[in-house]
């Protein structure tokens, strides 16, 4: 049983809703990387879900856009992520740690040394949005035995065979995309959120996560209701950057109330 395992039993005996915040690894800096994810996990925060920056990132919206590209220009690479995760590790960091990044980083770096060099770190999951379970198997080959997860999405328009097979071929838990299109921060989330994460759930005894959209308390209090896990990541980067003179303590302080929310 690794990190993910055994944060959602430990929830599940309390009747607890994982709250996930999303980090861009680079933005604003990596140096502030460790003070934003000690601040998050002193608020009570069950995983973090960390990005690798790529120049393409054809499912994130123009927040996490801007954000790689930030990053990017200051030079960060997946194995910078992979440094950072492990000086997190070092600092006695102990949440599960998954991370996001497209396929091509991956297949550059080769599939099996990243894995491997993900396990050496400390990664939890991997969650690839462009790579399909069919197309998957490379990588669940080199990363199951290590102990890491592989996160594969759902979406509002995945047919009943495909939510199969992601409910078959995942593991950790099943990221659902709560509406179509990119990611970023929405007025609303769709009606039909419930009844697709109740149809999912009727497939797989994993937990469902939703993310893609969620802005703020009342959507993570709403989502908590249905759901398992509750993703935050387009409207804790804005925070982030409108917050230039203290950052980690405008993201605490965010994240305190998206935490409050959550406990349904």
């Amino acid at each position: 049983m690794n990190r993910i395992d055994a944060m959602f039993k430990r929830l599940s005996q309390d009747r607890g809703k994982a709250l996930i915040p999303y980090l861009t690894v680079g933005f604003p800096s990596v140096k502030i990387l460790p003070k934003l994810v000690q601040a998050l996990v002193a608020e009570g925060v069950d995983l973090m879900e960390l990005g690798i920056p790529f120049s393409d990132p054809l499912a994130d919206g123009p927040t996490i856009q801007a954000a790689s590209q930030w990053a990017l220009r200051q030079g960060v690479t997946p194995a910078g992520v992979l440094r950072a995760v492990r000086k997190l590790r070092d600092s006695k960091i102990s949440v599960p740690i998954a991370l996001m990044t497209y396929t091509n980083p991956v297949l550059r770096y080769g599939v099996e040394k990243f894995c491997r060099d993900c396990s050496r770190s400390g990664v939890d999951g991997l969650i690839l949005p462009d790579l399909p379970p069919e197309e998957a198997g490379e990588l669940l080959k080199a990363a199951r035995p290590r102990g890491i997860d592989v996160v594969f999405l759902a979406a509002p328009t995945s047919p009943a065979p495909r939510l199969r097979r992601i409910a078959r071929d995942s593991s950790g838990f099943i990221y659902y995309v709560s509406l179509t299109g990119v990611t970023g921060a929405r007025a609303s989330l769709p009606a039909e959120v419930a009844a697709h994460v109740r149809s999912i759930k009727q497939m797989t005894d994993l937990p469902v996560c939703v993310g893609f959209g969620i802005s703020g308390a009342e959507q993570v209090r709403e989502v908590a209701r249905i759901a398992d896990g509750v993703i935050v990541g387009s409207a804790l980067l804005d925070r982030i950057r409108r917050s230039e003179k203290d950052p980690v303590r405008q993201a605490a302080l965010f994240v305190r109330k998206l935490r409050t929310a959550s406990r349904v």
